[in-house]
Formats: structure tokens, sequence, C-alpha cells
């Protein structure tokens, strides 16, 4: 179930991207909006969708795990491995605006888990603040002081354009309830506790196509992109993704995630704003880091060594 609930969402997730983005030049929305909100949607629905799952349900500790655990593995395991294959330049304006927010961010998270329950209150904060983010986003972007990302699309008519968004949907959350099914099993089987399977398995999971794309960027020479990728899923899991989730279903923080992994889960974000500040670059040494730590960090949860 856990394997075809990940290529359930890697295939949802591209098809939905592929119809919606369609679909949004069909109807002459502005590039620009396009790549600044509607594909970091897109490429988020899958870790939405199983934290959205996964708090019906009543297991908490995949849905705040899920979160938690991706963003740790954005920046260990995904900026560790790109840098190892290719160093990475990192823009000087990309990091002290976004890492700036997203570390910020990151701490009004810790904040929030601390007090032991997601609610809806909880949730509109986070899903303001994401409101406030795009709306200065874009009017940078139109005032050319930032760049959109590119957009790859697919055309098509609108009518299959509309079919693909809506078939992607349906995959995805089909995909993510198989996933979501599959951890709570694996999770009493392995004799794990379920925030230990979100933090790991579920998020590595869910953060497959981030995975992909800044691998095989790093093989093309492409991976300054992986930073700024990085940085705006991070903070889009946070303020959209825990905002969402805790709007449609309140629930209770694991307590072993608010002792150790929002910390870690801060720790990274800290790391990767001084080591790209060193010489605005990440090469091997540092990518061996991240990704040594990763591995720690993961060794430690399953074996609590």
């Amino acid at each position: 179930m856990v394997a075809g609930g990940f290529l359930g969402l890697l295939l949802g997730g591209n098809w939905l991207v592929d119809g919606a983005v369609a679909l949004a030049l069909r109807l002459s929305i502005s590039p620009m909006i396009i790549g600044l909100t509607l594909v970091g949607f897109g490429t988020s629905m899958p870790e939405l969708v199983t934290s959205v799952q996964a708090a019906l349900i009543g297991s908490p500790g995949i849905a705040v795990g899920n979160v938690v655990g991706s963003n740790i593995a954005n920046i260990l395991l995904i900026l560790g491995m790109a840098a190892l294959i290719a160093p990475i330049a990192v823009d000087r304006g990309t990091l002290r605006r976004d890492g700036m927010v997203m570390v910020l961010v990151s701490v009004l998270c810790v904040s929030i888990v601390l007090y032991g329950t997601l609610g809806r209150v909880a949730g509109g904060i986070l899903l303001g603040g994401l409101a406030l983010y795009l709306l200065v986003t874009i009017r940078l972007a139109r005032a050319g002081q930032i760049e959109a990302g590119p957009i790859e699309a697919v055309q098509m008519p609108a009518w299959r354009a509309g079919l693909t968004l809506v078939g992607g949907l349906v995959v995805t959350i089909v995909a993510a309830k198989f996933l979501v099914q599959g951890a709570v099993a694996l999770a009493a089987d392995w004799g794990m506790s379920e925030a230990v399977i979100g933090l790991t398995v579920v998020a590595v999971g869910t953060s497959l196509p981030e995975l992909v794309t800044s691998v095989v960027a790093a093989r093309k020479g492409q991976s300054d992109l992986a930073v700024g990728n990085v940085i705006g899923s991070n903070i889009f899991n946070i303020l959209g993704i825990l905002g969402v989730t805790a709007v449609v279903q309140p629930l209770a923080v694991p307590k072993s995630i608010m002792v150790l992994d929002i910390w870690v889960m801060l720790g990274a974000a800290l790391a990767l704003i001084v080591l790209s500040m060193r010489k605005w670059r990440l090469g091997r040494v540092e990518g061996g880091l991240l990704a040594a730590s990763y591995a720690g960090y993961v060794t430690y949860l399953v074996t609590g060594l």
C-alpha cells in the first residue's frame, strides 16, 4: 500500500500540475502568477492530501510528522545530495528574503507546536501568513525585484486540461489514503510510533518530486534552482499544509515531535542559512555535512541510539 501510494502521488501530482497550468494558460492567467502560486500549490498537493487524510483518521503523528519530516529532508537530504553531485550557487537575494522568511515561519511553527495542539485558530494564523507571503511575493515580482520560476506546460484543449486536473486530484487523494493506511500498518508491524513513520517513510515519500527534481537539476548543472525551490517548499509546508490540516481537523501534537523533531527542523533551517552565507554556495563539503546529519537523525529515530 505504501509503494502504491508513492507511485500514485507521483503520477497524480504530475497530472494535477499539468492540467492546472494548462487550464490557467487557456484562461489567460498571467504566467508569473502561475509560476509563483499554482505550480507551488500543485507540487505540494501530495503532502497536503496526505496530512489531511492522516488527521481525519486520527493519526496526528503522520499528519504533523509528514510536514516536519519533509522540511528536514528537503534541507538535509535533498540539498545535501544535490550539493554532493554538483556545488550549488546560492542567490543572495533569495537567501536574504525568502531564507529569512523560512526561519521566521519555522520559529512560528515551533511556537504553535509547543502549545501542544494545532487548532483552527492556529490554522487560520498560518493560512493568513501564507496569503500575506504570496501577496508580497507577487508584488515584488511585478516590480521586477524577483523572477518567477520557469513554467513547463503541456499544450492541451481546455476540456482535456480540466479532465487531467480532476483526474490528478482523484488519483492523489486515493494514493494518499493508501499511503496513510499502509504507514499506519507499518508502524504497528515494526513496533514504531506513527510519528517516526511520518517523519521518515511518509515524509521522504511525499518529497520524492523535490528529490528527483533537485538531483536531475544538479546532474544537468542547474543546481542553483534547488535552494530557492527547497526554501519555497518549506515555507508552504508550514503555512499551507499545516494551516489547511489544522482548519480541517484540529489535532494534538505528539510529544516526541515537540521534544526533538521540531527543533531539528528549526536547526536545519538555520544551518542552511549559515552554510550558504559562508561563500554563497553549497559545496561538496557542506553537502556531505547535510547528508550525514540526515543519516544520523534517521538512525537516532529508528534505533533510539
